[in-house]
Order: C-alpha cells, then sequence, then structure tokens
C-alpha cells in the first residue's frame, strides 16, 4: 500500500479533467452523466457522490466540499471530480490513499459532467520513483520571540509603572495648586511647556497601562482602576474609552471603519494644505477624541460610566478648592501637549506611510524617555503584552529584526514634512477592507 501525495494527485486529476473536456465539448450542455471506475491496490472501491464531494461510502470516511489530501481516501474538485477511497478528506485538491494513485471514481457533479478513467501512472501502480519531487518554498523566518526566548521573559509587569504615574499625578495636582498665583499669560506658557509633557505622557502611560503591564494581565480590574487614576490630570476622561477602542487599533490595524485611529475622508480631503494641515495638527484631541464616535459608535461600558464620573468629581473638587485658574491650566495642558507639541510628533510618526511600503515606524531618540518608549513602536506591535520598559530590549536582542527597518530622527522633523511635504496629509495611511466592517454597515 502507497501513501499518495493528496494535492499533488488531485492536481494531476484537474489535468486529465480538462483534457477530458476538450475532447468532449460538442456534449456540453448535457444533463447529468453518472461514470464507474473502480481504483485497484487502495483502501476499497468506494463511491463517492454528492455535489462537489460528499459522502465516501464502501472505503469508509466523509469527503468535505471540493475534496483533498489528508489522510486518506479519495478525493475531487469542486464539480464533481472525485476519486475513491476511504478516509478523511479535507477541502481543496484531492487525491487519496491507494495502488493506483489518481484512481477512477464516481460521482455527481454540479455541472452534469462525470470523470472515468484511470489515474496517470495507471491502475494498480506503485511506482514511487516515477513522481516528481514536491515542490517546496523555503520557509519563512522565525518570528523573534521563536528565535529567542528570552523576549518572552520580558512578557511581565513593570513593577516601576505604578509608582511613576503616582509621581506624576501627584506632581500635576502640585502645579495646579502653584497655578493659582499665575498670570494667564504665564499659565499658558507653563501648561505648554511644562503640563503639556506631563499630561501628554501620563495618556501614553494610559496606553501601557490599556496592556495590562501596571499589574499583568491576571487583574484586568486593577489595570482599569489605575488607569483611571492615571487620567485625572487629563481633566477629561479618556482612559476607559482609549481602551475599548485600542484593541480594534492592534487586531484591525488599518481597518476601514474598525481602526478609529485612521483619519476619516472627510479629513483628508479637507486638510490638504500646509496652513490647514497645521490647523489639523492643532485640533488633533479633538479629533481623536470624536472620531471614534463618527467611524465606529458603541455602546457606552460600565468602566466608561465610572471613568466619566470619577473626572467630574475631581475636576469638581480641584475647582472648589483652588478655583478657575488650576482648572484652566489641566484642560490647557491636554489640549496644548496632545495638538501642537514636540511630543504629539509621535501620532504621525507611527503609521503614515512616509515610504511606500512601509506603515508603521519606531523612533529611538530622547523623547522616548518621557514618552514612555512609544516611539519603540514596531517591537510594541510585535509585542503588545511587553511593558514599555523593556521594548528596548527587544531591539537589543532581536536587533536583525528592526535594525534595517525604517525609523525616525525626530518628531519635529516629522511634523514638518508632515505639513509641507504634498505626499503627506491625512490620506497618507494604509486602510484595509476588512469583512468585519462590511458586516456591521
Amino acid at each position: 500500500m502507497v501513501e499518495g501525495k493528496g494535492w499533488r494527485e488531485g492536481r494531476e486529476q484537474e489535468k486529465w479533467e480538462e483534457e477530458r473536456k476538450g475532447k468532449k465539448k460538442k456534449r456540453k450542455g448535457e444533463g447529468e452523466r453518472r461514470g464507474r471506475g473502480e481504483e485497484e491496490g487502495g483502501r476499497g472501491g468506494g463511491r463517492a457522490e454528492g455535489r462537489g464531494g460528499g459522502k465516501v461510502e464502501g472505503g469508509g470516511g466523509e469527503a468535505s466540499r471540493g475534496g483533498g489530501g489528508g489522510g486518506g481516501g479519495g478525493g475531487g474538485g469542486e464539480g464533481g471530480k472525485a476519486g475513491g477511497g476511504g478516509g478523511p478528506v479535507g477541502r481543496g485538491e484531492g487525491g487519496g490513499r491507494g495502488g493506483s494513485g489518481v484512481g477512477g471514481g464516481s460521482g455527481r457533479g454540479r455541472e452534469g459532467k462525470q470523470g472515468e478513467g484511470k489515474g496517470r501512472r495507471g491502475r494498480g501502480s506503485t511506482d514511487l520513483g516515477s513522481r516528481r519531487p514536491v515542490p517546496t518554498s523555503p520557509s519563512p523566518p522565525p518570528f523573534p520571540a521563536a528565535k529567542y526566548p528570552a523576549i518572552k521573559a520580558l512578557m511581565r509587569p513593570d513593577p516601576y509603572l505604578k509608582w511613576t504615574v503616582t509621581a506624576m499625578v501627584l506632581a500635576q495636582l502640585l502645579a495646579c495648586w502653584l497655578a493659582q498665583g499665575l498670570a494667564w499669560r504665564w499659565l499658558f506658557f507653563w501648561a505648554y511647556a511644562f503640563g503639556g509633557c506631563v499630561n501628554h505622557s501620563l495618556t501614553l502611560a494610559i496606553h501601557d497601562i490599556s496592556h495590562n503591564t501596571a499589574f499583568g494581565t491576571g487583574r484586568p480590574s486593577r489595570n482599569r482602576w489605575f488607569a483611571i487614576f492615571a487620567n485625572l490630570p487629563v481633566g477629561l476622561p479618556y482612559a476607559a474609552s482609549f481602551k475599548k477602542y485600542h484593541v480594534d487599533h492592534h487586531r484591525y490595524l488599518g481597518g476601514d471603519g474598525l481602526d478609529v485611529d485612521v483619519p476619516t475622508y472627510f479629513e483628508g480631503r479637507l486638510f490638504c494644505t500646509p496652513a490647514r494641515k497645521l490647523l489639523w495638527l492643532a485640533l488633533q484631541p479633538f479629533f481623536y477624541t470624536l472620531r471614534p464616535l463618527c467611524v465606529h459608535p458603541k455602546a457606552m461600558t460600565r468602566m466608561e460610566l465610572c471613568n466619566t464620573l470619577v473626572q467630574l468629581a475631581a475636576d469638581a473638587t480641584i475647582y472648589a478648592l483652588w478655583g478657575l485658574k488650576p482648572m484652566v491650566y489641566l484642560l490647557a495642558s491636554s489640549l496644548l501637549g496632545l495638538g501642537l507639541h514636540p511630543i504629539s510628533g509621535h501620532f504621525v510618526a507611527e503609521h503614515y506611510m512616509f515610504l511606500k511600503g512601509h506603515e508603521t515606524y519606531s523612533y529611538y531618540g530622547p523623547l522616548n524617555w518621557i514618552t514612555f518608549n512609544v516611539g519603540y513602536h514596531m517591537e510594541h506591535h510585535d509585542f503588545p503584552s511587553i511593558p514599555s520598559c523593556n521594548l528596548p530590549l527587544v531591539r537589543k536582542i532581536a536587533p536583525e529584526y528592526y535594525d534595517h527597518l525604517p525609523q525616525h530622527h525626530s518628531w519635529v522633523k516629522v511634523l514638518w514634512d508632515f505639513v509641507f511635504d504634498d505626499s503627506l496629509g491625512p490620506f497618507a495611511r494604509v486602510k484595509r477592507v476588512c469583512k468585519l466592517a462590511e458586516n456591521r454597515l
């Protein structure tokens, strides 16, 4: 008994069928035809019937639509090409176990055409030497984690993240208290120079916490509540909604109607000149907040409600204790820091196509020190569960996967190029059509 190569024998059966059809063009259009063939030296005779495959009787087992190779069994193609034999047959091109290799067979096809005849190697032939070698393609390079087990050891909570975030929240609350005696012009200056950096960094800490890197994947509730705590100086509820939508960004990167980081058609058409693109960058916090409501609205969750109530209570407390200026300072820090600010260059640097064929870029400059290593973006998308503090180690362990890729060297230059390069704009993103989004519409 000979183990047949199912996929190759099915391919030969199809070629034989095409030759037979060429000789019988004059009979095209006739009704269903039935033929009979027996397979010698294999596992049982068997009869295949059904539309495009069906059940295999006599030899045992079942054949799925389209036939296919597998452990055994005859296979056929969609449209009634079936070979006898036993055993389970998968979907695809067929062939099976048996001495005749391809084998004959009977079956009823969709188009009423049925093949009958011998396999290419003849009935009962078991000559393996007559087969051509199976074409093989080179296997893809292993993923970094498979090649370097040390990377898996980096997938652990960041023990310092909770303390770093707590210190930043307290520092911003202290700045609020100091803002009471500032003149308005100095208030906005410090909101841009200091508060903008802190609040933008806190939003990136929330990004890190949304991947459960503060307390680990086994304690998701603690991570969510800690993200709400980190949200307090931002002034507006943000953490719970970000968590809800950021999962889609990783799962459907660039997915039209699913990844809400991709600008809308309206943004691309309107903000297409240098002056308009500059305005678009300045208004980035508003678009980032409102875009999900237009692109992929989702029902409000309990955590979002809790986030909103806690944030409103914190804002009301700050206003009651220290007055208007501290609240203006917090909100200005968020709007200015997430708008036209050097740190905001990472919004554009991460996924806008500065080079054709490359949609994700990393940045390894000094601003990573105050942005929780968000610049290591290629590494982050490869390993979302690795905390930001360990992302530089990923590149150090597996440099051959990252060092040769295009990278940015300055977020300020990224913003400059985005504004003044006509080939860049909100449309300079890879957009994919996702069936999930189509089914939702």
